[in-house]
């Protein structure tokens, strides 16, 4: 198979694992507090990767643990963490609409700090796309006035993380297998996220005795797998094969499938919100390119 098919299957299949993430989250919270969920998605996908993974760590030269860890901490630990605190405020639909700024901000990294080069036709769809985001934010945002979206500040901070991510995996991990990539972010953050786990509070009555909880437990294990380790790998050889910009336009598609889990979840959507959603679409496609 071309390699420019496997680019778009893997942008297809990440894009339902990511979009389905952002209601995952939301069931989570019933149960859970932010940190308590970020921590446990943490330690739970750390395990998965670990039973997986540990064998592929012979193969990271030590110069290289240092950019591994780097990208653990941006690409995982903190973004856990944000993005359960923002869905406490806002729906979950909107935090995967505002997570499409990953792509301008991954472009305008990789130009500015990493010098990696993109076509006018990247800058192109990446605008494009950027366009429609805010259509659906500003529609979103009217529709629940009663949401504080100052809250959207929390993602667009891992929006900028995850963009310095995959511009760290692009330039200075190219090489690494991506599960030894994965297993290694978790080698690095495992411990801190047991701490907070620890610090807040996990280990008490109250947790334990919340009608909510065995069910987030649930919920958070099937985010950990799939929405974690799984996506984790899958995105990490979905950089390697294809641009850093490319690969950071699954965020683009990932709002389509998480409006319509909030659509199903009694979350409003408009039909300009679908007018928007097309806009970000032909983004995706502008901000491809081929690599010859």
């Amino acid at each position: 198979m071309e390699r420019i098919n496997i680019k778009w299957i893997y942008l297809i299949l990440l894009s339902l694992i990511w979009g389905s993430s952002f209601i995952l989250i939301k069931k989570s919270l019933l149960g859970l507090t932010p940190w308590q969920l970020g921590s446990l998605r943490t330690i739970i996908t750390g395990l998965f990767l670990f039973s997986v993974g540990l064998k592929h760590l012979k193969d990271v030269k030590a110069r290289q643990w240092l950019w591994i860890s780097i990208s653990g901490f941006l690409g995982s630990f903190f973004p856990a963490f944000l993005f359960a605190i923002a869905e406490t405020e806002i729906d979950s639909a909107v935090t995967s609409v505002l997570n499409s700024l990953v792509p301008l901000n991954t472009l305008l990294m990789g130009m500015a700090v990493f010098k990696i080069a993109s076509t006018k036709r990247q800058l192109l769809g990446v605008i494009i796309g950027f366009i429609g985001t805010c259509l659906l934010i500003l529609k979103g945002a009217e529709l629940n006035p009663e949401q504080n979206y100052l809250y959207a500040g929390f993602v667009l901070l891992a929006t900028v993380m995850y963009a310095s991510n995959v511009n760290i995996i692009k330039r200075y991990l190219q090489d690494v297998k991506p599960l030894a990539i994965a297993t290694g972010n978790y080698v690095a953050i495992i411990v801190p996220a047991i701490l907070v786990l620890v610090w807040s509070g996990f280990f008490t009555e109250t947790t334990f005795t919340n009608p909510d909880f065995k069910m987030s437990l649930v919920y958070v294990t099937i985010l950990s797998f799939f929405g974690t380790a799984l996506a984790k790998v899958l995105y990490t050889t979905l950089v390697q094969i294809s641009t850093p910009v490319f690969a950071s336009s699954v965020t683009y598609l990932m709002p389509v499938v998480a409006l319509m889990w909030g659509v199903l979840d009694g979350e409003s959507y408009s039909v300009l919100q679908g007018l928007a959603t097309a806009i970000v679409l032909l983004g995706v496609y502008l901000s491809h390119r081929r690599n010859r």
